[in-house]
């Protein structure tokens, strides 16, 4: 299976355009742009594109691969709320039941406040290579221990000694990549095996994660005016930040493929 996008013609399914709020995506110049105009943080904004519209809709799981040429504009210093592309699961979605375990294999951006510290020694916001799998047996197992869990980790010694078990139960997986990195055009490729990740920028690995979600998964690349805070000592919030000037995150290249 192999799907990719030609922004050069009008986009067909199993790709799906979505502005929310503020948020537009336009194609031009054989490109697509996912932008987000200067405004207060009074409504959520969004700009994306999928290849999903429910759970069914769910496609991707390993052996697969994911390439993707983008860059940012302004760069990641000046960059607010999140953006990025992969795979993931989207947890929470309008018509569908319930609530689904987050799973996700991407490269993520986040700004400031922000602070998504699931990574020993990662800083919360910036860009990352980053994998995610909360639907792991070790993960459930340990959930009733959780509130226990985070006041333990906000003593720093236990922190560090404890939360690698936590970490590796969530399936968390995170490599910092430089900021520079999005403000430039660079090509992107995640190959999604059964027994791992491997994230590269230009054909040079960046990022080997252990593991990897089993899927099923969608893909998605977005641009919002959304934070999140999530910490493993139980700090927790989510709300929306103002953005400061006109933002966008161009997708000059987009495949989707089986391996």
């Amino acid at each position: 299976m192999r799907h990719e996008a030609d922004f050069a013609q009008p986009l067909c399914l199993p790709w799906r355009l979505a502005e929310i709020g503020a948020g537009h995506a336009a194609q031009s110049a054989g490109a697509l742009r996912l932008r987000l105009p200067p405004g207060p943080a009074a409504a959520y904004s969004d700009a994306q594109i999928s290849d999903y519209a429910a759970p069914l809709d769910f496609r991707w799981r390993p052996p697969a691969r994911l390439e993707v040429t983008a860059w940012a504009e302004p760069g990641a210093d000046r960059l607010r709320g999140t953006a990025g592309f992969g795979f993931w699961n989207q947890p929470f979605m309008p018509g569908a039941r319930g609530f689904r375990l987050p799973q996700a294999a991407w490269f993520f951006f986040s700004a400031p406040p922000s602070d998504m510290r699931l990574a020993l020694d990662v800083p919360g916001p910036g860009w990352k290579a980053a994998a995610l799998d909360a639907r792991r047996a070790a993960f459930l197992a340990l959930l009733p221990a959780a509130p226990v869990g985070c006041l333990l980790m906000r003593v720093p010694a236990l922190y560090r000694r404890l939360w690698p078990v936590g970490q590796w139960a969530l399936g968390v997986s995170e490599r910092a990549l430089e900021a520079q990195l999005l403000a430039e055009r660079h090509t992107y490729t995640l190959d999604w095996r059964p027994d791992g990740l491997t994230f590269a920028v230009d054909g040079a690995v960046v990022h080997r994660a252990p593991h990897a979600p089993r899927g099923p998964l969608g893909f998605i690349a977005w641009l919002d005016n959304q934070y999140a805070v999530v910490t493993p000592q139980g700090r927790f919030g989510f709300g929306l930040t103002p953005i400061l000037h006109e933002q966008t995150l161009v997708i000059e290249q987009l495949v989707l493929s089986t391996l």
